[in-house]
């Protein structure tokens, strides 16, 4: 069963990945965007973890939903207010349990991924997050056994974003110019996942 503490590991062990891979993400984001991207994520997981320190919400979704709030509200840009979806109907869809399984999670991961889409109108293969997140996904189930093949998903996906044309998004006002290069929402979007395969006990 995940509890609170397991939420909060992970997107503590999150905002340590963002901080560690923040110039490596406005590396890629300088390529193809505003070059924004390690530095907007940096300042919103740091935000996410002093709220968290502060809060400490005792369910599992209630952490998720304080996270993404914070998320929307710190980061500019588009980046906030897609992670934040992501992580705020995740934990709606949690609701108000103590305790979660790892396929009640899986599921309302899924439901965040898909809010996501509909926010962004964009599917994958369009170069973005989703071909991280979507991937990873497909690999969730009923055991965290399952959290592992999820984060290689996510990397892989990233990775297969370079040689694809954006199709939504800043990059894709480059057009054949964006191909080439990994996409840095879907790398960041990997990090997440990692984050959460690292945070099983």
């Amino acid at each position: 069963m995940l509890d609170a503490e397991f939420f909060r590991r992970w997107l503590t062990a999150t905002a340590a990945l963002v901080d560690r891979e923040a110039a490596r993400l406005t590396e890629l984001d300088s390529a193809i965007g505003d070059a924004d991207h390690g530095a907007n994520l940096q300042r919103g997981f740091t935000a996410v973890t002093e709220a968290l320190a502060k809060d400490a919400p005792d369910t599992p979704g209630a952490v998720l939903v304080l996270a993404g709030g914070q998320l929307i509200s710190k980061v500019g840009g588009a980046s906030g207010p897609l992670y934040g979806t992501l992580l705020r109907r995740t934990g709606k869809e949690l609701g108000d349990a103590a305790e979660v399984t790892p396929g009640q999670f899986a599921a309302a991961f899924a439901a965040g991924v898909e809010a996501v889409a509909r926010l962004g109108g964009a599917q994958a293969g369009d170069k973005t997050m989703l071909d991280a997140l979507e991937p990873a996904v497909a690999a969730l189930g009923a055991s965290t056994d399952t959290f592992a093949t999820a984060r290689d998903a996510a990397g892989q996906g990233a990775r297969d974003t370079v040689p694809l044309r954006a199709r939504k998004g800043r990059a894709s006002y480059l057009g054949e110019r964006s191909i080439g290069h990994e996409d840095p929402g879907a790398a960041s979007s990997a990090l997440l996942l990692t984050a959460l395969a690292g945070a099983v006990a």
